[in-house]
């Protein structure tokens, strides 16, 4: 049976967002029959003007029925109108599954549809979306995340990461990976995967906080203590971690970890050290603390990361 799928457009969604279809009209072809039905919905209907002032035309939303509904996002955060978040509250009900592809969590989260639920979103909102919204467990730091029936992704180009991971949960991996070469895409960017580097995340803003963490990063696999951090600031410890949370927004435990975390993927995927000899590179010790660190961090496990690392490579060669 045709999964119909409704894409929910506003004036001024960003146009990128869309490009997410290509995978549906590429699982049409894999598959060699009409599998999905997209549509373009928006609240008045007709053409809709995007960010970039392109304009696409779409079909007033009604009470039609839909297998899949996904929220748009924008470059900037409006409030979403009475009637779409009406549309998206009867969606979730009859539809068997609702998603957003960046800013187009807030749309979710106004309908009261992430309530108590994980979400994510592009990564300069997260704060804001966590602000607005603070009964949703917003996670910045993911490509997607899928929480039952709802899925939210990162920005821009996560929107295909997000499909490609409908696509997987509909008709397999293997569909999946064939889309994402005729994509030209990783196949797919795991939920978990970071949107951002830690070190651009923590902006600092002083010269002695940035120059700790740049030392942290040529050393992750010293202790890396926050005495021994506090000493390359010229600060007390106590002086130090206040500052560092002060203007970073993380405790320096939180960023030691992220950074070690990361440093320690990137040498899962380039693939030529064990999993135990990366986590004494990285600083984690052992491979438990390791395997911890990555599902608090990323919420998948070191071996999921390497095995992702290899399907990738055995694509490529």
């Amino acid at each position: 049976m045709t999964k119909r799928i409704g894409m929910l457009v506003f004036p001024g969604f960003q146009i990128l967002d869309l490009a997410a279809v290509a995978a549906f009209e590429l699982a049409n072809a894999c598959v060699g029959k009409p599998v999905y039905e997209v549509v373009l919905l928006s609240e008045n209907g007709g053409l809709v003007p995007s960010s970039s002032g392109i304009a696409t035309d779409t079909r007033r939303f009604d009470t039609s029925k839909f297998d899949t509904l996904i929220m748009c996002g924008g470059l900037t955060i409006a409030p979403t109108s009475p009637a779409m978040c009406e549309f998206l509250r009867a969606g979730h009900r009859a539809s068997r599954r609702v998603a957003s592809i960046c800013t187009g969590a807030f749309g979710l989260a106004d309908a009261g549809l992430l309530d108590g639920r994980r979400a994510t979103t592009h990564w300069a909102f997260a704060q804001e979306l966590q602000k607005r919204h603070p009964l949703v467990n917003v996670q910045p730091d993911r490509i997607f995340i899928n929480d039952g029936s709802l899925w939210t992704s990162a920005g821009m180009t996560a929107g295909i990461d997000l499909v490609l991971a409908l696509v997987e949960n509909d008709i397999g991996d293997e569909a999946a990976r064939l889309i994402a070469k005729k994509l030209v895409v990783y196949h797919r960017r795991a939920g978990g995967q970071s949107q951002y580097s830690a070190l651009l995340e923590l902006e600092p803003k002083s010269d002695r906080i940035q120059r700790t963490l740049a030392h942290a990063r040529a050393n992750l696999s010293d202790p890396l203590s926050v005495e021994d951090l506090a000493e390359v600031a010229h600060l007390s410890p106590r002086q130090f971690s206040r500052v560092f949370k002060a203007e970073t927004g993380w405790s320096p435990a939180h960023a030691v970890e992220s950074l070690r975390v990361e440093a320690a993927r990137a040498m899962i995927d380039a693939g030529s050290l064990t999993l135990g000899v990366v986590a004494q590179e990285a600083g984690f010790g052992d491979l438990e603390r390791m395997r911890r660190a990555f599902l608090r961090t990323l919420g998948v496990p070191p071996q999921s990361v390497r095995r992702k690392a290899r399907q990738l490579a055995a694509t490529t060669h």
